[in-house]
């Protein structure tokens, strides 16, 4: 036991040496204080495993199927690109900050693209507006199981026309911007 207290602490001190010249001060931003961005670092940093500064396709598919996600290459590659600011294929720990501290320093225009850039993903046939089958289809990319009865009740609450079944872009920026499901 006392070689395994060793060994845990020494593994500690290897951690807090690394993140010493880390400056959590420099990327402050409203509703985020110093340690929640100390915790977003130490989780990108489980992330960047090749320590490159970035995360690149390869570290955020093995990162998503850590988290359970059985998400296909095109999935996460796209997932990469809708977050990717400065189009290098990888993120890098702005940018990371920025998707884990969700909309704390964005305004609403910014929420509203972002939403936008959702709304396409289910919407990949363009008819601007999501239908079961899409709901279907993102579930299985993203290894969701969920029945038909389960995924017909989430389209049913989201539309504001239940006649239709369709979930129309002002639909799903509403149900995205909602505090609580009803």
């Amino acid at each position: 036991p006392r070689a395994g207290l060793e060994c845990l602490r020494r593994a500690m001190h290897s951690t807090k040496s690394k993140h010493q010249n880390f400056q959590a001060r420099k990327y402050e931003r409203p509703g985020l204080k110093q340690d929640e961005i100390e915790e977003i670092k130490e989780a990108f940093d489980l992330f960047d495993t090749d320590q490159s500064g970035e995360i690149d396709l390869k570290e955020l598919k093995a990162a998503m199927q850590s988290l359970g996600y059985e998400s296909k290459n095109d999935t996460i590659f796209t997932m990469l690109a809708e977050l990717d600011k400065d189009g290098n294929s990888s993120l890098n720990f702005e940018e990371f900050l920025d998707l884990m501290s969700g909309k704390e320093g964005k305004d609403e225009k910014d929420t509203k693209e972002e939403i936008d850039k959702i709304f396409r993903l289910f919407d990949v046939d363009d008819h601007g507006k999501i239908v079961i089958k899409d709901v279907v289809r993102v579930c299985k990319e993203l290894g969701e199981r969920m029945t038909q009865e389960d995924i017909t009740e989430i389209v049913r609450r989201a539309c504001q026309d239940e006649s239709k079944m369709e979930i129309t872009p002002e639909d799903f920026y509403m149900v995205m911007t909602k505090k609580t499901f009803p």
